[in-house]
């Protein structure tokens, strides 16, 4: 059980090193990570502690090891040897051609795309439940269409053993019936490989806890690294049980304790030990440094979004100028991409150089440049590029199409009489609607009571007409919504139209990073990054934005209290990055429209936690 920064890499490598000192033969010592990369730097590293017969020790990823075994016993699990491993692209494919064939006789209704499909039975298979499951929960919007969707799910199934084709997911799901049911095998595979060792055993799903439970029939000897406070991808399939039931899946094995941190000072650790005090269930460790002294962590709450984005770009900038830290060691961390939005555009103000990672940039989501290019035309009818990409939203009319409407709309001046001149029906129904928003909102029209209509009336009509296309384009639409709704707020501040525009697009985020002269070979760069995506690295200082009760945890997460008990080890996982600094902020009356709730409270996982190990602020304007 190897805490936070407390080396659990380093003790895998030593293990390794050891059991070959002890003169293990190192193709019998087998390592299982997540990546193949980390596989060959533990042996690399293992190789340069010990000698050079560290490199021989079986190393990979649990799929990579599947596929190894199924073709040495491809007759036993029931296929050809020379089977074919489709990747997600190929997966993907197959699945498009069973689409089109169970979906082509009644295509009256919207169906899931390829990708969506393969997504929802990759899933199914991860977390074993069945795909009417799956449906159920990641996307129930499909619900409508299910006994197609498990027409497409049947046929694929079947169509991959008539093909001798395996799928990643099939890799796992192949070997552990092999060694399940097959004795010889099993026995032979176990007895080839005498000591297992896996990596980031809280990462793992059923399926590979049940894997490694058969691997270790002839000799139980495995050790398994991870942290149960750090298990956040349930969404991957990864079971949080596979930890915790570690000792009664393997009966007589020693949980060894990893306390000590090398990473972050005392007054941070006093914290993050305080957050995960509350969860549920979890392994009992505290954990401790010899680094004393230091900042405590402190909470802020800001009067809005607009305040909370301020503060942290003035901070970045004075640790930056004044405390002489790299911006690379520096990093804003948020429980959802579009939750970072409105600091970004502060980010792009101030000409700080960022990286984003876990989710697009604001200005480089589809859905978001298709309203700006709407709001541009209403602002500039003139706009022909932002003409153009309206014009390829309506159905039938491509990009030379668009191209050409565009041109012969900027020389007459005028898009009406060009929008009406579209043929077609499902064409010119779109192009009138078009033409009717363009028409009303560009002053042709005036609004109520011959009131121009505000910037917050024009992009509430713009999200309205642009809706319908956004569902029938994007399958994850209910979550793209919600970066329609963040725009909107953003919008809402501004007196006018052209305002919003300029401060937004005037110093685009994209561009920040360009302009601004970088020392060669050296990126020192902010890192902007979903809580998801930040998990093993570490900074310096480390802002938590929107560490609001609502937010972090997510309201839904409530319904759950396993969701809600992954809610507060992401809190954790974010705390834990920090080194020297850590701040966590939130916004206060924040109306979230789908509870239709207003949201002011700070996250339940800090609101106990007595002051002097977390200090409370508030920001004023």
């Amino acid at each position: 059980m190897a805490g936070a920064g407390t080396g659990k890499t380093r003790t895998l490598i030593y293990r390794v090193a050891r059991l070959v000192e002890l003169g293990h033969p190192p193709p019998s010592i087998l390592l299982l990570t997540f990546t193949r990369r980390a596989s060959e730097e533990m042996l690399r590293r293992a190789a340069h502690l010990l000698d050079r017969r560290c490199e021989s020790v079986a190393g990979g990823t649990f799929h990579s090891f599947a596929n190894t075994i199924l073709r040495r016993h491809a007759g036993a699990a029931g296929f050809g040897g020379n089977f074919t491993i489709l990747d997600r692209s190929d997966s993907q494919d197959l699945v498009g051609l069973i689409r089109h064939e169970v979906h082509t006789g009644h295509k009256a209704v919207r169906f899931p795309r390829k990708e969506t499909l393969a997504d929802l039975f990759s899933r199914a298979v991860n977390r074993e439940e069945d795909v009417a499951t799956a449906v159920e929960k990641e996307a129930p919007h499909f619900l409508y269409c299910l006994d197609d969707i498990l027409a497409v799910s049947r046929m694929y199934e079947a169509t991959k053993r008539e093909r001798n084709l395996m799928d990643y997911d099939d890799l796992l799901v192949h070997l552990a019936a092999l060694l399940r049911e097959n004795e010889a095998v099993r026995r032979t595979v176990s007895e080839s490989y005498r000591h297992v060792l896996v990596d980031e055993y809280q990462d793992t799903n059923r399926i590979q806890a049940e894997i490694l439970r058969l691997l270790a029939t002839a000799h139980d000897n495995v050790m398994a690294v991870g942290d149960d406070s750090q298990s956040i991808y349930s969404f991957r399939g990864a079971s949080f049980r596979n930890i915790m039931d570690f000792p009664s899946d393997f009966p007589g094995s020693r949980v060894v304790f990893l306390e000590e941190n090398y990473r972050s000072r005392q007054p941070i650790l006093d914290l993050t030990n305080e957050i995960i005090a509350g969860a549920a269930e979890k392994f009992p460790k505290r954990l401790f440094t010899s680094r004393s002294g230091g900042e405590k962590a402190a909470i802020l709450s800001a009067p809005n979004e607009r305040m909370q984005s301020v503060f942290v770009a003035d901070r970045i900038l004075e640790l930056h100028e004044e405390e002489g830290i790299p911006l690379r060691e520096i990093a804003v961390l948020f429980r959802a991409a579009y939750l970072s939005f409105d600091l970004e555009v502060e980010l792009a103000k101030r000409r700080i150089p960022y990286r984003k990672f876990g989710g697009f940039r604001f200005l480089e989501t589809a859905h978001v440049k298709d309203v700006i290019a709407h709001l541009r035309l209403i602002d500039n009818p003139r706009d022909s590029l932002s003409l153009s990409r309206a014009l390829t939203l309506v159905p039938g009319i491509g990009r030379k199409v668009s191209a050409d409407l565009s041109r012969q709309a900027y020389h007459e001046a005028s898009l009406l009489p060009v929008l009406s001149s579209l043929k077609g029906r499902k064409r010119s129904e779109e192009a009138a609607r078009l033409a009717k928003l363009l028409s009303e909102l560009g002053g042709e029209k005036p609004g109520p009571e011959g009131a121009a209509a505000s910037p917050a009336e024009m992009m509430a009509r713009v999200i309205a007409y642009y809706r319908p296309i956004m569902e029938a384009r994007f399958d994850d639409y209910p979550r793209r919504l919600k970066d329609l709704d963040h725009l909107e707020s953003l919008c809402a501040r501004h007196g006018t139209l052209s305002e919003f525009l300029s401060e937004i697009t005037l110093e685009p985020p994209q561009a920040s990073v360009v302009d601004i002269a970088v020392p060669e070979g050296e990126e020192d760069t902010l890192t902007l990054s979903t809580i998801h995506s930040a998990k093993g690295l570490e900074w310096k200082a480390v802002f938590i934005l929107w560490v609001l009760d609502g937010k972090l945890p997510l309201s839904r997460a409530a319904e759950n209290e396993e969701e809600m008990e992954e809610e507060r080890r992401l809190l954790y996982v974010a705390a834990t990055r920090a080194k020297d600094l850590l701040v966590m902020t939130y916004p206060v009356n924040i109306y979230e429209r789908a509870a239709g709730t207003v949201l002011s409270k700070p996250s339940r996982f800090v609101e106990g936690i007595p002051a002097t190990v977390l200090p409370r602020f508030a920001l004023i304007e």
